[in-house]
């Protein structure tokens, strides 16, 4: 199961969740789950370290 990369909480399937290769490297893709989407928290590319909203 993914893995949301801002809370680094278990995404469950059927939720509602977001995922997308790095913005910055494109190598990593971020899972991040609806509660870190809604209240904006920033994620952290684990493989070049670029930081998102």
């Amino acid at each position: 199961m993914p893995i949301c990369t801002s809370c680094n909480r278990i995404i469950p399937p059927g939720t509602n969740a977001v995922s997308f290769p790095c913005p910055n490297c494109g190598d990593i893709t971020i899972w991040r789950c609806s509660k870190c989407r809604q209240l904006r928290r920033q994620y952290k590319c684990p493989k070049c370290s670029f930081i998102g909203p």
